[in-house]
């Protein structure tokens, strides 16, 4: 009955983002996000587009499973990260007043195409792991509501996003994040409401909660996250991209709602996780198995449309993020309707290929991705709000101070990294390798460093 219910549920979303896709497509609806019209997308197509896009599935996912282990402070870690919003509404402030019309028009300005080239290769892996992350949460959601089925679920999704965002790039994106939003609040509101009006719910419980694992381990990454959280924005193209699509006024105030309004959603799905610890509930699937048992079935498939709503809505801005980085940016493609879709069509074959690769460690991609950003920390606090110049070997070796340390988080069991890293729990040696990066980033940056 579940599965019958979510499949026919996410049957009815798939169409609905279809429908909301514009008939037509231009070369500036695809790439820039103006409507059929030529107008900037309004305030609220803004908002809604920016809170569905980074509370995507794999973030609410996050927020629940550090929720479960480390209680209160696992989820506060991970909704810190949403203080994005401020700062990367900061970052895209200074960025338009110096006269960029994006990161890598700035960072070309400064340091030239080794800059961009530096830039663009993070990026891309960012794009290619949101597209891997989020078809994973689908697999994992099918496999646990009908066994078996979550590789043909993830075809199925695979294939129809990639239609969708293919027609209208960006413009496709905005509008269907729109209507993917409405329905992420409407189910996910009625889920919640359901949650803190259960009998074992206690908001006093959930606001102290240690978790199953204990909290330190959520503290550790709130200070990780409060390391990476200025540069974190500022790789994240969806945000970017979305900084330079409409007027000053209307992009400050998108970035001021967006971030109360994921924060909220954040901690909100936080409580899920949270409350299954409280619970005794045993750990299954992702926390997906787990949710199965403790709640009613339509509280449960509400949830699973949340988490699916998500993923969705992730896919096809990530998609639309990944043309424009590879057509408009590094030019490797014609600035055309056929060179986008081309750019689309590769990275979701490549996202969806990596989900046989069998990681499942969500947040690991975002440890990764959080740590090879922060080598733009010291770059943009020091040239772009400091003022001042650096020299290109600067930025090169700050960059290479970050692929090392992202690096070595990925690669922490390999002898050469176990002999470096102090032992202790993984978030730990995350924590330790975050500050060394930004000591020799900023080591770097301000020994290059000139004013003027």
């Amino acid at each position: 009955m579940q599965s019958s219910l979510l499949i026919a549920l996410f049957a009815a979303l798939l169409l609905a983002s279809l429908l909301a896709a514009p008939r037509r497509a231009s070369v500036e609806g695809f790439f820039g996000g103006k409507t059929a019209s030529g107008a900037a997308p309004g305030l609220w197509v803004l908002v809604l587009s920016q809170v569905t896009t980074w509370i995507f599935a794999r973030s609410l996912m996050n927020a629940a499973i550090l929720g479960y282990y480390y209680g209160i402070a696992g989820t506060l870690a991970y909704a810190a990260y949403y203080g994005s919003f401020l700062t990367g509404g900061f970052i895209v402030a200074r960025l338009r007043r110096n006269g960029a019309r994006s990161m890598q028009d700035w960072l070309g300005d400064r340091f030239g195409s080794s800059g961009t080239a530096c830039y663009n290769m993070v990026v891309a892996l960012r794009l290619l792991s949101e597209v891997f992350a989020n078809l994973l949460v689908v697999g994992l959601i099918f496999d646990a509501v009908l066994a078996g089925s979550g590789t043909t679920a993830i075809l199925v999704v695979a294939v129809l996003g990639l239609a969708y965002s293919a027609w209208g790039g960006l413009s496709a994106a905005l509008r269907t994040d729109v209507v993917q939003m409405c329905v992420f609040l409407a189910v996910f509101g009625a889920a919640f409401l359901a949650l803190v009006t259960g009998p074992e719910f206690s908001i006093a419980a959930v606001l102290t909660a240690p978790g199953t694992s204990g909290p330190w381990n959520g503290w550790v990454l709130l200070a990780v996250a409060l390391l990476q959280v200025f540069s974190y924005p500022a790789h994240d193209p969806v945000m970017m991209d979305r900084g330079f699509i409409a007027d000053e006024a209307t992009t400050r105030a998108s970035f001021l709602h967006a971030f109360w309004i994921s924060t909220l959603c954040i901690i909100g799905f936080g409580f899920f996780g949270i409350q299954a610890g409280l619970t005794g509930a045993a750990y299954d699937g992702e926390l997906i198995g787990t949710w199965g048992v403790m709640f009613p079935p339509w509280v449960f498939v509400a949830l699973m449309i949340s988490l699916l709503v998500s993923a969705l809505s992730t896919l096809d801005s990530a998609l639309a993020s990944a043309a424009r980085l590879m057509v408009e940016e590094w030019r490797i493609a014609p600035r055309s309707l056929s060179g986008g879709r081309i750019v689309m069509v590769g990275f979701m074959v490549a996202g969806t290929l990596l989900t046989l690769w069998g990681n499942a460690t969500l947040f690991d991609a975002v440890a990764v991705s959080g740590t090879a950003s922060m080598f733009l920390t010291p770059v943009l606090a020091v040239a772009l709000v400091g003022g001042c110049r650096v020299a290109r070997w600067s930025y090169l070796l700050a960059f290479g101070a970050a692929m090392l340390g992202a690096l070595a988080y990925l690669g922490r069991g390999w002898p050469v990294f176990a002999a470096l890293l102090p032992e202790g729990h993984k978030y730990e040696q995350l924590l330790i390798i975050c500050l060394c990066v930004l000591a020799m980033g900023f080591a770097a940056v301000l020994a290059g460093t000139r004013r003027g």
